[in-house]
C-alpha cells in the first residue's frame, strides 16, 4: 500500500517550488549513474549505494532525488538542479546547463562578462517564463530546443538582439525583458547535424 505524503508546497502564485516538480524515469536515471560513479570509486560503499539507490526509486520528487547526491558532487556538476538562483557574471564568464529547473521568473546578469544558458536539458516551470535580463558590454546567449518560442522585448542601447530561433506557435514561450547596454541578446537552436551526401 502506498504511503500518504503532504501534498507539495507552492508559492505565492500557486505553482509548485522546483524541488517539488515530479521527477521522470530520465532525472533517476541521471542520479542512479552517479550513485553507480560514487560506488565504483569508492566514495559510497555497497550498503550506502544499495540504501540510496532504495531513496531513489521511492522518491517522487526532484528535491528528493537531487538530495541523494549533494554530497558526492559540486553544485555546479549535480545531475539536476533545483535551485532557483539568479546567474550573474562580472568580468569574466557563467553557464548554466544540463538538467535544471527554469522557474516562471529568472533572472541573469552579465556585466563585461558572457552569461550562457543552455536550455536544451532544461525544465521550464511554466509555459511562460519572463528572463528579466540585464547586459552591460557583455553577452547573454540562450540555446533553446525546438518548439519553443522566443520573445525580446528587452530595451537595448547600441546593443544587438538576435533570435535566430525558428518561430513555434504553439510551443511554451521564453520572454525576454530588461535591458542591454553596449551588448548583445542572442537566442537560437542547436544546429541540426548535416545529413549524408549518399547512404550505403
Amino acid at each position: 500500500m502506498e504511503s500518504s505524503r503532504p501534498p507539495a508546497v507552492h508559492n505565492q502564485a500557486g505553482e509548485p517550488r522546483p524541488g517539488d516538480l515530479r521527477a521522470g524515469n530520465t532525472d533517476r536515471e541521471r542520479v542512479a549513474a552517479v550513485l553507480g560513479d560514487a560506488l565504483a570509486d569508492g566514495r559510497l560503499n555497497h550498503e550506502e549505494h544499495e540504501e540510496r539507490l532504495e531513496a531513489l526509486y521511492r522518491a517522487r520528487t526532484l528535491g528528493e532525488i537531487g538530495a541523494l547526491t549533494t554530497d558526492l558532487l559540486p553544485p555546479e556538476a549535480q545531475p539536476l538542479r533545483t535551485d532557483v538562483r539568479p546567474v550573474v557574471a562580472f568580468f569574466g564568464s557563467d553557464e548554466r546547463s544540463g538538467r535544471w529547473v527554469v522557474p516562471t521568473r529568472f533572472s541573469a546578469t552579465a556585466i563585461c562578462a558572457n552569461v550562457t544558458l543552455d536550455l536544451r536539458e532544461a525544465l521550464l516551470q511554466s509555459g511562460h517564463v519572463t528572463l528579466q535580463a540585464t547586459v552591460m558590454a557583455g553577452t547573454l546567449t540562450l540555446i533553446v530546443p525546438e518548439g519553443v518560442r522566443i520573445e525580446m522585448p528587452a530595451s537595448g542601447f547600441m546593443a544587438g538582439k538576435k533570435n535566430q530561433v525558428p518561430p513555434s506557435p504553439d510551443g511554451p514561450v521564453i520572454e525576454i525583458t530588461g535591458l542591454v547596454t553596449l551588448g548583445s541578446i542572442v537566442a537560437k537552436s542547436p544546429k541540426r547535424p548535416r545529413r549524408p551526401w549518399f547512404r550505403r
